[in-house]
């Protein structure tokens, strides 16, 4: 597993479903370069059942991540069909109707190869074939990418293990506290709580608090 904290998040241009239903070509993350901060996450598959409660719980804190300037972006190797089709679907009947961030669509699963999530590989037979060994899908990886292009947290899951979408919106508050004071979170820290100076003194200061 490639860890990709401290470098440059893997570019892509590709198709993707925005604002519940609208079909766009040419979709990258360097438009955000700059300007917000990213939580890129994938997802195993469309029409599936751990799946929507995850993308269901984004749309729910959605406003808390856009006013924090985070862009939520999901993407899978499913067909923009079938994003489109599943954004149009009933939460009753296994849909995500109400989702309004973008879903990536990843039929060529290069993206999530290059993001080092895909859940298997392509090998060839000894008379030449093509085979694909593993699941043709993507682990729950997520990935916060910061106004720079630079990832700064990730966390990759099996397929059975829903995610925190809680603990991703705690890492925003963490590393967007980090820029401004220039201070270090230490564990379970959360916004509005102190953060500690990087030095022998600030820790000892730090826990003599607790």
């Amino acid at each position: 597993m490639a860890v990709l904290v401290g470098k440059k998040a893997p570019s892509f241009t590709a198709t993707a479903v925005v604002n519940g239903g609208e079909i766009v070509e040419g979709f990258s993350l360097e438009q955000y370069l700059g300007k917000k901060y990213v939580v890129f996450f994938f997802y195993p598959a469309d029409f599936t059942f751990v799946c929507p409660t995850e993308l269901l719980a984004f749309q729910d804190k959605l406003k808390e991540f856009n006013d924090r300037n985070v862009e939520v972006i999901g993407c899978s190797v499913d067909s923009e069909f079938s994003h489109w089709k599943w954004l149009q679907t009933e939460k009753n009947q296994g849909g995500i109707k109400g989702v309004k961030y973008p879903l990536v669509v990843d039929q060529s699963k290069t993206i999530s190869e290059n993001y080092d999530v895909l859940a298997g590989s392509y090998d060839y037979a000894e008379n030449g074939e093509v085979t694909f060994k593993g699941a043709p899908r993507s682990y729950r990886g997520l990935f916060l990418i910061d106004k720079e292009g630079v990832v700064r947290h990730q966390v990759v899951n099996d397929m059975p293990l829903g995610r925190s979408v809680s603990e991703a919106l705690r890492m925003v508050d963490a590393l967007q506290f980090n820029e401004e004071n220039g201070e270090v979170c230490p564990a379970d820290w959360h916004k509005g709580e102190n953060g500690m100076k990087a030095t022998q003194e600030g820790v000892s200061q730090y826990l003599a608090k607790k």
